[in-house]
């Protein structure tokens, strides 16, 4: 290991073509919002936010977003009304539920959203950091078109994830 300064070697070019992850973060609960809004910037994520069902279906119409997360419990209705509207516009990005509702209801939505042609992972409230971490840091591998490292150790290329995929509703 060299102690010179490293120079940057990058291509101008190639610096230009790349891009901010941006990331929606649809949770009606402030602190949680802010939480994970600050792990998406921290991992070098453009970060919009929105409070409410409406809120964030504005957002998806108004913009392009790479990876929504999505608590299921919202004041005004329902996260599954969100997902249903993804599977309209053609939505194409990642889908991260992070809510305080059951395993089973998870479940349940991971299978609706598979069916409506979301791609969906799955983390339960209270939050584990760590696992946030490593999906945030999956979306920009999955944007530079590296594969995704899992919480669980494992690689994951496409072949392995239609392979495994549930397409049952």
């Amino acid at each position: 290991m060299s102690l010179e300064p490293q120079i940057d070697t990058e291509p101008d070019q190639a610096k230009a073509e790349r891009r901010d992850v941006r990331i929606l973060v649809v949770d009606d609960d402030v602190t949680q919002r802010a939480l994970l809004s600050q792990a998406a910037k921290l991992c070098g994520h453009a970060v919009t936010g929105a409070a409410s069902c409406g809120e964030a279906l504005e957002q998806l119409k108004a913009a392009k977003f790479d990876c929504v997360t999505l608590d299921l419990q919202l004041e005004d209705g329902c996260g599954l009304a969100v997902l249903e509207a993804m599977s309209k516009l053609r939505y194409a990005g990642t889908v991260i539920i992070i809510s305080g509702m059951d395993g089973l209801y998870r479940t349940a939505a991971r299978r609706y959203a598979r069916w409506a042609g979301v791609e969906l992972q799955s983390l339960p409230k209270p939050i584990d950091l760590s696992a946030l971490r490593v999906c945030f840091a999956d979306l920009g591998k999955t944007a530079a078109g590296l594969p995704a490292v899992h919480s669980w150790g494992g690689v994951a290329s496409d072949r392995v994830a239609d392979e495994h995929r549930d397409t049952t509703p």
